[in-house]
């Protein structure tokens, strides 16, 4: 038997962002970080200040916070 390394599939990863308030904030986080290479998927809850990301892969923290930066919020790290 060998271990199976392939990675295919969607990978979710939830992140913490600092600062959002109202729907105008989760839609900037959303489509800030969306134009990253490999997303399929965002959903920004501002009440929680999560950031849900559906991806083809693990994304590199620094482009999920450069995008973050982008739309005027700081990323506060994975939840």
């Amino acid at each position: 038997m060998t271990a199976q390394t392939d990675t295919t599939g969607p990978v979710t990863t939830v992140y913490k962002v600092t600062g959002m308030s109202c729907g105008h904030c989760e839609g900037a986080v959303s489509g800030e970080i969306s134009q990253i290479s490999g997303v399929s998927s965002v959903t920004a809850v501002a009440s929680t200040g999560e950031v849900t990301v559906v991806s083809a892969g693990p994304l590199a923290d620094e482009a999920v916070r450069a995008a973050v930066d982008e739309a005027g919020f700081e990323l506060a790290g994975k939840a």
